[in-house]
């Protein structure tokens, strides 16, 4: 996690997720062994700017924030949930960060920083200078000289943390740490868990699948298909708007829908579905352990008619884990997060690992 300003332990944290259509926050606290939802909030770009999304914009080869326009909602999500926490941890989506693994030879827990460093530039395809590392050990033991070390390695763009530094400035929140978001994913689904999981997290902009096992990211693998296309494939069908398309979607799926439509849905989740095959062979391949279960997660999760598609298809036991499921809130919630769940599961992680510290 990339934490420059890790000063102390605090007892409330917020998790932003900032992603190309929607601004996500969730607001956290630690009290003994309990964890309690304090506050959430939610802005979408399309309820501000019809048919433009304002939040990020394409720069080169990466999607830079629009600052103006990300400080603006994130005030407006803070003073409409009545959110007063400070420390912050901040997401990065897949698409800005790059990620790879690989392994080191047997050494002393001391000298695993200076060897990473020493290899990354092998690994990333971006200059070392203009890129901050982050990394963990996902497999190995330190110190046993017939133990090979496995690392989990991250790179950002400077100029993108730059960018998510400047709007924490812009809207006074102390920003405790930045981090990628497959690692936040992970920690808010699946820690302490003891399978292999390949947990897809489907996206607006693009879509990652992850395999997790024993609760440790082991690989990130990022693809093209989006919860977007969707729209875009609605909206072209009938000539309506997003919005509209996106309420067909949510609503209807691949259930009950004009048959062209479910026809022009199945063509472009299809692709998915051999990536995530493809990503599990190769996984099987190189460990000899196969995926137990798929997870679903991200705001196409919920999409009617796709986790049965997908169990359908590929043989294994789907499920849409809910992120809200072990803190403490009111009951009247329930079903409200367990619909809102696949959508905030990476501003609960961030919130969460800011806590864990």
């Amino acid at each position: 996690m990339f934490n420059p300003f890790r000063l102390f332990f605090p007892k409330k944290m917020i998790g932003v997720d900032i992603g190309t259509s929607s601004i996500k926050i969730v607001e956290i606290s630690h009290w003994g062994g309990g964890r309690t939802l304090e506050n959430y909030g939610e802005i979408k770009a399309m309820s501000l700017y019809e048919d433009h999304d304002p939040f990020r914009n394409f720069a080169g080869s990466n999607y830079l924030l629009s600052d103006f326009f990300v400080s603006r909602a994130i005030k407006a999500v803070l003073e409409e949930s009545g959110i007063k926490t400070k420390a912050a941890v901040f997401s990065i989506p897949d698409y800005s960060t790059f990620s790879t693994s690989f392994e080191l030879p047997p050494m002393a827990e001391k000298e695993i920083s200076e060897a990473v460093r020493y290899h990354a530039p092998q690994y990333i395809p971006l200059p070392s200078a203009e890129t901050t590392l982050d990394w963990q050990l996902i497999n190995g033991t330190p110190g046993d000289k017939k133990s090979k070390l496995e690392i989990l390695l991250t790179a950002i763009p400077n100029q993108i943390l730059q960018s998510y530094k400047k709007v924490a400035d812009n809207v006074g929140l102390e920003l405790y740490s930045i981090e990628a978001e497959a690692l936040a994913i992970t920690r808010a689904l699946l820690n302490g868990s003891k399978k292999t999981i390949c947990l897809i997290d489907i996206g607006v902009q693009s879509t990652t699948i992850n395999i997790v096992d024993k609760g440790h990211l082991k690989k990130s693998y990022s693809s093209s298909f989006a919860g977007g296309q969707l729209n875009y494939a609605i909206a072209s069908s009938f000539g309506m708007s997003r919005v509209e398309a996106e309420e067909i979607k949510n609503s209807k799926g691949l259930i009950d829908v004009d048959k062209n439509i479910t026809k022009a849905l199945y063509l472009l989740i299809d692709p998915l579905l051999f990536e995530v095959k493809k990503v599990s062979s190769d996984f099987f391949q190189s460990t000899g352990k196969n995926i137990e279960e798929i997870y679903l997660t991200g705001g196409t999760a919920n999409l009617p008619g796709l986790k049965e598609y997908f169990q359908e298809s590929i043989g294994k036991k789907v499920l849409i884990p809910n992120c809200f499921s072990k803190f403490l809130y009111p009951p009247i919630l329930d079903e409200t997060l367990k619909e809102m769940g696949p959508s905030f599961s990476v501003s609960v992680g961030a919130a969460l690992g800011g806590l864990e510290g």
